[in-house]
């Protein structure tokens, strides 16, 4: 796979919604974040995005609805170390009625560059059922600003190119 380079000032053209600084609890015996907290950190991302971009009837108890990840990428592009500021930025891909295609990118303050990606297709669920279902009007339409946003962007997004909702 060739190496994947982004300029984090495009990046920062998509609002965080999720920042912190890494605690030394996140570090490895190799000196740097465990791969495990990834996860976790795109993760607090998502919830930032659905606050901020409120997608909040997703998980109404009304519509007894929420989300599972289908399928997942991670990219590590550059090393993330204990004290570094890091901020994690969702792009909407696509969409289809009951799934949807997103890649968060994390910039690092501290290296000023993009350290990882994580490309998911995820789709709403019926918890009640315990199965996929279709999204609620408000939700489809908060994804559909978000993906014409994206779309308005000169950069190209970093997907892998085998995933699509």
């Amino acid at each position: 796979m060739p190496r994947l380079i982004l300029d984090p000032a495009d990046v920062r053209q998509i609002p965080a919604t999720f920042t912190t600084t890494i605690p030394t609890d996140y570090m490895d015996s190799m000196g740097h974040m465990n791969v495990m907290w990834y996860t976790y950190l795109f993760s607090q991302g998502f919830v930032g995005m659905m606050n901020q971009e409120d997608l909040s009837a997703m998980f109404d108890k009304t519509n007894n609805g929420g989300s599972f990840v289908l399928e997942a990428h991670l990219r590590y592009l550059s090393e993330v170390r204990v004290g570094h500021t890091i901020n994690v930025h969702p792009r909407f891909i696509s969409r289809s009625a009951k799934r949807f295609h997103v890649v968060y990118l994390m910039t690092n303050d501290d290296k000023q560059d993009v350290s990882a990606t994580y490309e998911i297709v995820s789709s709403y669920v019926n918890l009640a059922e315990r199965r996929t279902a279709e999204m609620p009007p408000a939700v489809a339409a908060a994804m559909d600003r978000m993906i014409a946003a994206g779309k308005e962007l000169s950069w190209e997004a970093p997907v892998c190119g085998t995933m699509s909702a």
